[in-house]
């Protein structure tokens, strides 16, 4: 069995689910699983933990995001992107001041709409499988973040915008935001997740061929949390094996446990002791 993380950049009209599933085969386990959810039309960053590394999904999905958008206007869809069904198309233009200033003032704290077409549950059902039955339903709302918005590339009828958010964000949802603030129709036409924790997707991930050949790099917790390590003795890590409370001469609140250079586990701290949080034997 596979222990670690690997960074995959997925492809186009794959979904996340497609994604662990080719993971399952290639190397013979099915302990794997992802930290956030990649539309089909997306590309780009999905982390994928391995084995015991499942453990540290809650962990990892707690970060900026960075995702750039190709939004084209003049086209409505239930889907809110160019692969939903039509509802509207109209010619559409904006001016680029306009949108520049829409995009400084979409900082910070915002509310969004979850759209219909989404993994998201009410009353323990996905909200695509209401719009898939017909079924009205009130779409939930939540306040994320942006930290951060740049317009990168600018057409009267078609834009690329960069946005960093929290997770949590849905960058459909976002462009519509937009769109209504313009006072125009439009859809995200493509979406591609670019950095995700301190790793870029050009720099770092790894093709599904490439892992298929072996070529790849596998990743652990001290390449994400930016927590202290601390090596093990050996009676040390028997206790560790119990998961015992061990102390340990440090103030940080967080401690990645090494013993002969792996990775065994979290520990938190409580009082003068650490006590485990996430084991990794």
């Amino acid at each position: 069995m596979v222990n670690g993380i690997i960074l995959l950049d997925k492809p186009k009209d794959k979904t996340s689910r497609d994604m662990v599933n080719e993971l399952n085969h290639i190397f013979g386990m099915k302990k794997i699983g992802h930290t956030g959810t990649l539309d089909p039309l997306a590309t780009g960053i999905l982390i994928m933990c391995l084995g015991k590394y499942t453990k540290l999904v809650p962990l990892l999905q707690d970060t900026k995001k960075e995702y750039i958008a190709t939004v084209k206007l003049g086209i409505k869809t239930d889907t809110l992107d160019i692969t939903g069904n039509v509802l509207e198309e109209k010619d559409c233009h904006i001016a680029k001041e306009d949108l520049l200033k829409v995009l400084d003032n979409l900082k910070g704290k915002i509310e969004q709409e979850i759209p219909i077409y989404s993994a998201k549950k009410i009353n323990g059902k996905k909200l695509y499988e209401y719009a898939r039955e017909n079924i009205d339903i009130e779409l939930p709302k939540n306040v994320i973040t942006i930290y951060d918005t740049e317009l990168l590339e600018f057409k009267e009828d078609e834009c690329t915008i960069k946005f960093v958010v929290e997770k949590g964000t849905y960058i459909r949802s976002l462009i519509q935001i937009i769109c209504d603030k313009l006072n125009v129709i439009g859809v995200m036409q493509d979406l591609r997740r670019t950095k995700e924790w301190n790793f870029d997707v050009d720099k770092d991930s790894s093709l599904i061929d490439d892992i298929k050949s072996g070529n790849y790099k596998l990743y652990f917790a001290k390449d994400f949390l930016d927590f202290k390590t601390y090596n093990l003795t050996d009676e040390e890590y028997k206790k560790v094996q119990n998961g015992n409370k061990i102390f340990i001469n440090e103030d940080s609140d967080n401690i990645i446990l090494i013993y002969q250079d792996n990775e065994v586990a979290i520990y938190q701290k409580e009082n003068s002791y650490y006590k485990a949080q996430i084991m990794l034997i």
